[in-house]
């Protein structure tokens, strides 16, 4: 007799594409996936980045529908889903459940003006930050709000229900708008610490947006089950569960077995990430560590910077390598590029907030203006800029004992040995990639469990689940973790010497870029 499988499906909605996993719970292992890759709106003014959610639906769709073909699941396997999105977005409904208009997206700057607003209703940075637990920053949903209510009042007249882009995901699936604490404490919104809606934050808004917010319910708690017309147009059945589901950082900590403190992940795309598990909330008084809950019931203390792959894929393009020469060119280099150093702000900076900040080589000279070095002081210097912030979550009281690196940047054994040698502590990695769509799926498998009876906790599924790469291991080697730890020090002091120039600088370049 064939064995009958127990399906779960994760979903990670992004702003370049959305990808379906199908985990196989007996097997312990992704049976089959699926993406659908799309575009921001274009043609918007400068710091407006914006998708309708519509997009994010119609690919989640497409992709949960493409990956249960390839895997031949039957509508009875299919246990649960759960669903992971980009943090941040606001997704406007009115009282029909109809999106009023395109969602501002986390990488809209566009805010910034409203941001202070909101904070100087609630007495300033500092107050805020004993408020809230967090700054309000463009990123962040809160001032997207009012920025609506500011820009365009028609809309905001029309505004019935406030929510997150996988909220919106999980309101098209079962018809029940809610949010849950890991997403919604990055709305800039919610009391961390107490997991409540803060009203004197709503209220610095609108006096009516309190009635606007959804409920917010626990991690562990489901959603609901399939509506009808969405069962029917998946081709499965409507009592098919919905987990909570989370923000993808909050949903790529479980898919990396993020689930208890010691454990960090770092992720080297793009930009990169490092956060944590905790059990209780960890705030920042200098709001340079995002203090957010995580999708567990916990915490998630979290460091953003904005430049990683960027800086060493432009070095890539300039010398015309493939990711195997850029490799071999840094492996052949001794740690330090000859005290070649990279300040990395190429985008201006989130951790440290350094926004008008740019790009510098400090070091230069005829021996080190050679390719191999340039190569090995841009991979060094992000990595030393992430490490600012994880000095800053050990300053909290974060304790590491082991780094996961996913992302781009973790398939490199070279960038591996760095990340181990500038943290100063083991570095793995991990057998599946797709972390966000993967923790969803772990989730929901946990969720799905526990509507079954059994009292089973995260750890227990992300210990089984979740699988490293033993081969990959990096350790520190300590005459270049020593070398780093005075390399960190000249790239702090660096950063630290330029902030009064960089906002000139900026000021010439835009003139000078007209």
């Amino acid at each position: 007799m064939a064995r009958k499988r127990i399906l779960i499906i994760g979903v990670d909605s992004g702003t370049q594409s959305t990808k379906a996993v199908v985990l196989d719970a007996g097997r312990r292992a992704v049976a089959a996936s699926a993406s659908k890759a799309y575009d921001l709106i274009p043609d918007l003014p400068p710091g407006h980045k914006e998708q309708h959610p519509h997009t994010w639906r119609e690919a989640a769709a497409d992709a949960i529908r493409r990956a249960l073909k390839a895997v031949g699941a039957r509508p009875d396997e299919v246990k649960a889903i759960g669903v992971s999105g980009q943090q941040h977005g606001f997704v406007p409904l009115d009282r029909k459940g109809e999106v009023i208009r395109p969602a501002k997206l986390w990488c809209d700057t566009s805010t910034a003006e409203e941001c202070e607003e909101i904070m100087e209703a609630l007495g300033g940075l500092r107050a805020t930050i004993r408020a809230l637990g967090n700054a309000v920053l463009p990123g962040f949903t809160a001032s997207k709000i009012l920025w609506l209510k500011k820009h365009e009042p028609n809309h905001f007249k029309r505004l019935a229900r406030v929510l997150l882009p996988h909220d919106y995901l999980n309101f098209w699936l079962t018809g029940r708008a809610v949010m849950e604490y890991g997403d919604a404490s990055g709305t800039a919104l919610m009391n961390v610490r107490r997991r409540q809606w803060h009203q004197p934050a709503l209220e610095a808004i609108d006096p009516d947006l309190p009635e606007k917010m959804p409920p917010l319910i626990p991690s562990d708690q489901p959603v609901g089950s399939l509506r009808p017309e969405t069962a029917a147009e998946l081709g499965l059945r409507e009592e098919t569960l919905v987990s909570a589901g989370g923000g993808d950082n909050m949903m790529a900590a479980i898919g990396t077995g993020n689930t208890r403190p010691g454990v960090i992940t770092a992720s080297f795309g793009t930009s990169g990430t490092i956060y944590a598990c905790s059990e209780k909330p960890v705030v920042d008084p200098k709001g340079e560590i995002a203090a957010f809950c995580d999708s567990t019931n916990r915490w998630l203390p979290l460091l953003c910077t904005m430049n990683v792959t960027v800086a060493t894929e432009m070095i890539r393009r300039h010398y015309g390598w493939t990711h195997r020469e850029l490799e071999r060119a840094v492996a052949k280099t001794p740690p330090g590029a000859g005290a070649l150093l990279l300040l990395p702000y190429l985008e201006g900076e989130r951790t440290p907030n350094v926004p008008d900040g740019t790009g510098v080589f400090f070091g230069v000279n005829v021996r080190t203006f050679a390719p191999e070095r340039l190569a090995r002081a841009a991979m060094e210097g992000v990595t030393l800029g992430m490490n600012y912030g994880l000095r800053r979550l050990k300053q909290l009281g974060v304790r590491p004992t082991q780094i996961r690196a996913t992302g781009g940047g973790s398939n490199s054994k070279a960038w591996r040995q760095i990340m181990a040698d500038i943290f100063d502590a083991e570095v793995v990695t991990l057998k599946v990639a797709e972390g966000a769509a993967y923790g969803a799926a772990l989730q929901a498998l946990w969720c799905w469990r526990r509507s079954q009876g059994e009292d089973v906790s995260i750890q227990e599924i992300t210990d089984a689940y979740v699988k490293l790469n033993p081969r990959e291991t990096a350790r520190p080697v300590p005459e270049a973790a020593a070398v780093y730890r005075e390399l960190q020090d000249l790239q702090d002091a660096l950063s630290k010497a330029l902030r009064k120039v960089f906002p000139q600088h900026r000021k010439l370049a835009l003139a000078l870029n007209k």
